[in-house]
């Protein structure tokens, strides 16, 4: 089978082109004949620095959609034939997405809903399981469901981005009411497509006041990329017991937190990272997702506020300096055919 890898830490140039035997599955796996993988910030970063634990070559790639071609010993989940997308694909492995064939752990491979295409299997992974673990990290909601948000507002910081687009989507699908800051008319139209129903230029308004117009009780929770820049603007429009649920480090790594303005509401603030989530979260996450694509609510390309900007297989270098140099939307490699 044909791959991509890398057996040392540097810029995409590292990534070469291999031919490599056919992986079989082991007991409790699943492999999968991929069509499409999605490329995200993760994968360009943990190639650059050398996060791959003792992995001699690693084929990069979280996340990934295509159709199971052999499953090992005691897998009863899944069948030949099944059309799924991938979680954690390359976490705690070296084979992930950027490959023709990829072996799994059977809890990873997640059914993919009859008529969702293989371009929105593959973008939802790492973004849609983020999102979801924002949106259910505060203390009225546990799983996702229509419904589940009613009568919460949530606000989304940089909804054009990929996990921003997918908390929209989530949210506005569970019933809630979002509001979303982006910083420019491009990244509006974008979220707007995404389906958030007010949308806050931080740059050209009182980005406060604007959502207190929204919310005058505050907000109910706040799903941050960038904690640094935006602590003060979040905690200043979160209601009492609000939850602030953070995902990245855009912007800086330290945030200075308002400490009595934080305790004075009885702010709850929620770190999140995919990779130590936990397999529970993970499962509930996965399962959301699914209902969400089956109900039509999670989208892709430009309509939804997420034009795709596809890559052939061999091209994973140009796909990860996409990524790296801030693509609007969600790259995709191009495996084989759908």
């Amino acid at each position: 089978m044909r791959a991509v890898v890398y057996s040392k830490p540097g810029p995409s140039s590292v990534l070469e082109v291999v031919e490599r035997d056919l992986p079989e599955p082991g007991p409790g796996e699943v492999r999968v004949r991929l069509v499409r993988a999605g490329v995200n910030p993760t994968d360009w970063k943990f190639r650059a620095n050398g996060m791959n634990g003792d992995f001699t070559e690693v084929a990069p790639g979280q996340d990934g959609a295509g159709v199971v071609d052999a499953v090992g010993e005691g897998v009863t989940t899944h069948a030949v034939g099944d059309r799924v997308w991938l979680v954690l694909a390359q976490s705690g492995r070296g084979l992930g997405t950027s490959t023709q064939h990829t072996v799994q752990l059977a809890e990873r491979v997640v059914p993919l809903p009859e008529g969702a295409s293989f371009d929105l299997g593959a973008s939802l992974g790492v973004p849609a399981v983020t999102a979801h673990r924002a949106l259910t990290a505060g203390e009225t909601t546990a799983r996702l469901a229509p419904g589940s948000m009613a009568g919460q507002t949530v606000l989304v910081a940089g909804g054009a981005g990929a996990v921003g687009n997918a908390a929209i989507q989530l949210a506005v699908w569970a019933g809630a009411t979002v509001v979303t800051t982006v910083s420019g008319e491009e990244k509006a139209d974008l979220a707007r497509a995404a389906g958030a129903h007010h949308i806050v230029n931080y740059r050209t308004s009182d980005a406060a006041a604007e959502i207190r117009a929204v919310a005058p009780e505050g907000v109910d929770l706040v799903v941050e990329v960038a904690l640094a820049q935006n602590v003060g603007l979040d905690v200043e429009v979160l209601r009492n017991r609000g939850t602030l649920a953070y995902y990245a480090d855009n912007g800086g790594a330290e945030a200075t937190v308002p400490v009595r303005a934080t305790f004075a509401k009885n702010l709850r603030l929620q770190g999140l990272l995919l990779y130590t989530l936990g397999a529970d979260l993970v499962q509930a996450a996965a399962e959301d997702v699914t209902a969400a694509v089956s109900a039509g609510a999670l989208r892709v390309g430009a309509e939804a506020g997420v034009p795709l900007h596809h890559y052939p297989l061999e091209e994973t270098g140009a796909a990860h300096d996409a990524v790296e140099g801030g693509a609007v939307g969600k790259v995709l490699l191009d495996i084989a055919e759908a």
